[in-house]
């Protein structure tokens, strides 16, 4: 039941390949601790990895991001967290793809200067980008700033705020005043959730899914899963002011 889900999602888990956990198969720059620890948490609430709206591609987007929450009352969005890998731009590529510039320039307008943050596993991410090469390279080809962060999402909540604030320009008080867009269930739209933002998940990215990780895959599984039992992502509140 939906106020016991902890028996349905262990159900759910399936079989992983034994070589995911075979440590000389890993490139242990890009294990993500932040996301395998927070996997636990959705065991007790597992509407963290559910998002508050739904877009086919990155192209489907509404601009501004009000107009995706029409379910919600009195969304004021300022500020909007983007992913880059899989969500506007191919996994590793530092450019924006190309059917999607035109509508990535809208959003540079809808929310110019710093109300645009590229937040990434990859770029900026200490761990696999600790001289800001990539997040430099992805901020000349993009025009919008890439965020340094100590913490891989969905972990990096504080540090995203820590920004907004530095940036009162952005017009950013609360965290759900910010819209996370990405196309990752158990990094993006658990991200938005933990920081009591709105969450928008790009369930189709550049790479088709039957090409990508076997984890966005259980992704998809996971998201059908709880939604055809009647399962919805939770109200955004702030868990900086608790």
């Amino acid at each position: 039941s939906i106020g016991n889900p902890s028996p349905t999602l262990f159900n759910f888990t399936p079989q992983l390949p034994h070589h995911i956990f075979n440590a000389k198969s890993m490139d242990m720059s890009a294990f993500n601790v932040s996301a395998t620890l927070n996997v636990f948490r959705l065991i007790a609430r597992p509407t963290l990895c559910l998002p508050h709206a739904t877009v086919s591609t990155f192209a489907q987007l509404p601009v501004p991001l009000n107009q995706a929450f029409g379910k919600y009352k009195n969304v004021d969005i300022r500020a909007v967290v983007l992913d880059k890998d899989n969500c506007f731009a191919y996994p590793h590529s530092n450019e924006v793809h190309k059917p999607y510039k035109d509508h990535f320039q809208r959003l540079k307008e809808a929310y110019p200067g710093r109300r645009l943050l590229i937040v990434s596993n990859t770029a900026g991410a200490s761990s696999v980008d600790p001289a800001n090469n990539i997040a430099t390279e992805v901020e000349k080809s993009t025009g919008v700033p890439v965020l340094p962060h100590s913490t891989k999402k969905p972990g990096c909540g504080p540090e995203i705020m820590e920004y907004f604030r530095k940036y009162p320009e952005t017009g950013v008080t609360r965290p759900e005043q910010i819209a996370v867009v990405g196309d990752r269930l158990t990094t993006d739209v658990m991200l938005a959730n933990r920081m009591g933002s709105y969450a928008v998940w790009v369930k189709d990215g550049v790479v088709p899914l039957g090409r990508a990780s076997i984890f966005a895959r259980m992704e998809h599984r996971l998201a059908a899963f709880l939604q055809n039992r009647g399962y919805e992502a939770p109200e955004p509140t702030s868990p900086f002011e608790r």
